[in-house]
């Protein structure tokens, strides 16, 4: 199921680190004078603040902290993630070998890891699990039996283009509807099926190959792979050009478009919807929010014209790659092959044992959250959490009755928004019940299918009943936050405030603001007001709250912030797509001003006291820096580029610190340096 939110990182970590979690609003006490200060230490004090802050402020940790083989990138989240495995391996492992009761919590933990870790039955059954869907696609015959079949590997996570889920009404966020989404693709989006740069080409080249090569791994002799590889290419490509571009889907309004079923069938000749979402397990529907309606009207021409056996390689090959991580050794390697190093750059693949615990995340995360929290996200570090957000909350407030730009009209309901975000911190009040969920020793593939119906099954029973606006979209030990703009909330894990390497009573509150309260808390605050965000109102309905002359200022503010981030070039031709990623670069800017302003009012920033020779606006600028600590290869950079609306982690720093004041005058940034911008050329939005 896809989830709309707004995410601010893309890193999973736990809370294993909560002994060593941030303090809010606490006394800083200095560490022993033989303990170098953390930021003090990251620094690469041969780069000039106002050349490049980023590499300034990291450096040195990044020259210290080489890119395993293994990774794609490295990170201060892949840091607290090497803890995050070493416990939920002790967890996993001491549950595959008690003799837990069945149904139990600790019955499936081990259950999961054990067929995941047992290699020697997963590589006799090789495509023997499978062997029931593989009948399936094998047996159809009418265009019929291929919706009929997209309909039965609907539930098992398997790719279509069939891009169903379930989540609020974005017109009225009281009520569960049902999406069609745009879908159906093996490479990340349109653009990698049609640009023309060598990088891109090279890409697509190597799919093909990687196509056939899986068609040969499960039986197919070279011609009838290659064969096989072309169809899925063909279906693929016909999906891609019908696909809107990643800046496009932005658009609220123009991807959304509700209509009935009856309506639908007429967009789509050639499919009953009624009967195929029947199929699907998908009832008493009498309309759907389609987003793109343009590729469904090229998949039901698909779904009729394209040959069998067309629909047969794609739908082997999409069956047999949801799942070839899961399966015997020669699929695994092919898959990481191309996904790990083609795509990303690894040159190895990371230890089984990790990746099994990623399965096991993905299958039952919230089981393993409620294990952690009781440990390690004590109520009192909620708390401390919860008020520094309010302290956040209160400084944006301030921010939006200042703005020069925005009339009082607005300005009243851009407040009564404010103070209606819901903001859920830690752990989640309700955890999910997974009692249903049957996990065994006899497959590892089985029991990630069995879980992914789970989770299916778990969407669609949605459909019908009130929304429950206590529900977390992410597990407590997740590295990421976000904003939901259906419910006018930001959600914060517990994960995301923990640093490595700095204890609790070692962190001071500049620190504090720029890592926890700009970069988070800030920022996600900011996506309800981003150009996304803003066009939600306090309810959290896709509804117009603005005057005409203030949507026409912000629009301009928001061209500004494209225009800048359109002008960085990364790889040498590349580009940061500035429209693609508008809400976030806005999110990091408001977050860095909101933070700011935030820190202000701390004992530490009236005292102007240097620690480790640096001044508090330095250090809240340096901890800023801090939470987007990173580098990662090339062919990962060049794939963020193309697919992600997050700007790589520099110019998450230098971008919006550009446009900062404070950081001009902190860092004696002056007229020549290269992350300098006169003031005409500086944004300010919040």
């Amino acid at each position: 199921m896809k989830n709309k939110t707004f995410l601010k990182r893309l890193l999973v970590v736990s809370p294993l680190l909560a002994t060593t979690l941030l303090a809010g609003c606490h006394k800083y006490e200095k560490a022993a004078a033989d303990e170098p200060d953390l930021i003090s230490s990251n620094r690469d004090t041969t780069v000039a603040p106002g050349d490049d802050f980023f590499t300034y402020a990291n450096g040195t940790w990044i020259k210290n902290h080489p890119i395993p083989a293994s990774e794609s990138s490295w990170s201060i989240g892949k840091e607290v993630q090497e803890e995050m495995y070493a416990r939920l391996r002790d967890i996993s492992e001491k549950a595959a070998k008690a003799d837990a009761a069945d149904g139990t919590n600790e019955q499936k933990i081990g259950d999961f890891y054990h067929t995941g870790m047992d290699t020697t039955t997963i590589n006799r059954q090789g495509l023997q699990p499978l062997k029931p869907e593989l009948d399936r696609i094998e047996a159809m015959k009418t265009p019929a039996d291929v919706q009929a079949v997209i309909a039965q590997l609907k539930p098992y996570g398997v790719t279509s283009p069939a891009g169903v889920f379930v989540e609020q009404d974005a017109k009225h966020s009281d009520v569960m509807a049902l999406y069609l989404w745009q879908s159906g693709l093996g490479l990340p989006n349109r653009d990698y099926y049609f640009n023309t740069d060598s990088r891109t080409a090279n890409i697509r080249q190597e799919y093909v190959k990687h196509v056939a090569n899986t068609f040969e791994l499960m039986g197919q002799d070279a011609h009838t792979a290659q064969q096989n590889s072309a169809r899925v290419m063909k279906l693929e490509t016909a999906m891609a050009k019908a696909s809107r571009k990643l800046a496009d889907l932005r658009d609220p309004y123009a991807n959304y478009n509700k209509m009935s079923v009856a309506e639908l069938d007429k967009l789509t000749p050639g499919i009953d919807w009624k009967n195929w979402l029947a199929q699907m397990n998908i009832s008493n529907v009498d309309s759907v929010i389609v987003g793109q309606p343009e590729f469904y009207k090229e998949t039901g021409k698909l779904l009729s014209n394209a040959s069998i056996d067309d629909w047969k390689a794609y739908l082997r090959w999409h069956l047999v790659h949801a799942y070839a991580d899961n399966l015997s050794k020669p699929f695994d390697e092919e898959n990481f092959r191309f996904y790990g190093t083609v795509m990303q750059g690894s040159t190895e693949q990371r230890p089984r044992w990790k990746r099994v615990l990623d399965a096991e995340e993905d299958a039952m995360g919230e089981m393993l959250g409620q294990l952690f929290v009781k440990d390690y996200f004590s109520p009192e570090t909620k708390q401390r959490y919860e008020q520094l957000a309010d302290n956040v909350v209160a400084s944006f407030r301030d921010h939006i009755k200042k703005l020069d730009w925005m009339s009082d009209s607005t300005k009243q309901k851009a407040l009564a928004k404010l103070n209606k975000i819901n903001k859920k911190v830690g752990y989640p009040e309700q955890w999910k019940d997974f009692s249903d969920l049957e996990i065994d020793r006899s497959s590892y593939v089985r029991n990630v299918m069995r879980a992914n119906q789970w989770w299916y099954n778990y969407n669609l029973n949605k459909l019908g009943k009130p929304v429950d606006r206590t529900e977390w979209s992410m597990t407590p030990q997740t590295y990421n936050a976000y904003y939901n703009p259906s419910n006018n909330e930001i959600v914060l894990p517990a994960a995301i405030f923990a640093v490595p390497g700095l204890k609790d009573a070692e962190a001071d509150d500049a620190i504090i603001y720029g890592y926890v309260g700009a970069s988070t808390i800030g920022h996600e605050l900011t996506h309800g007001f981003d150009d996304q965000g803003s066009q939600y109102d306090a309810a959290g309905n896709l509804r117009n709250w603005w005057t005409d002359k203030d949507q026409e200022l912000f629009k301009k503010k928001v061209d500004q912030i494209v225009n800048q981030f359109d002008n960085y070039t990364v790889l040498d031709s590349m580009h940061v797509n500035g429209r693609a990623t508008a809400g976030e670069n806005i999110a990091d800017l408001g977050g860095i001003v909101i933070g700011l302003d935030a820190f202000k009012k701390t004992e530490q920033y009236k005292k102007g006291e240097k620690i480790g020779g640096l001044t508090p606006v330095q250090r809240y600028f340096l901890g800023y820096a801090l939470g987007w600590q990173s580098h990662q290869r090339d062919e990962r950079l060049a794939r963020q580029i193309l697919t992600d609306v997050h700007s790589p982690a520099n110019l998450r720093v230098n971008g919006p610190f550009a446009d900062v004041p404070e950081f001009y005058e902190a860092f004696d940034v002056k007229p020549g340096q290269k992350m300098y911008l006169p003031d005409s050329a500086r944004v300010k939005i919040w």
